[in-house]
């Protein structure tokens, strides 16, 4: 069971998105996963506010979701451009 044949060891039901939008400081989420044993695959903080999170596994996305339900952020959120741009003069 995992992310690749789209289900999930926690439920019996096709597994949600490893990203999550959470009304929480960067830091605040790193240490929760970190005392919890759960890796995180990168993490950035929104443009308009809160933590933008991506689990490696399915599994941990859904606990983290489950813990942190009250923080969950519905809807569109400002994301900062991933990458600085590249280029000659």
């Amino acid at each position: 069971m995992s992310w690749r044949d789209g289900t999930s060891a926690l439920r019996d039901e096709v597994a949600t998105s490893r990203a999550l939008n959470l009304d929480a400081d960067a830091a605040t989420v790193q240490a929760l996963c970190a005392k919890q044993g759960w890796a995180i695959s990168a993490v950035e903080t929104l443009l308009s506010g809160g933590t933008r999170v991506v689990m490696r596994n399915g599994d941990d996305a859904a606990r983290l979701r489950v813990k942190l339900k009250a923080k969950l952020i519905n809807g569109t959120v400002q994301r900062a451009a991933w990458a600085a741009h590249r280029g000659g003069a």
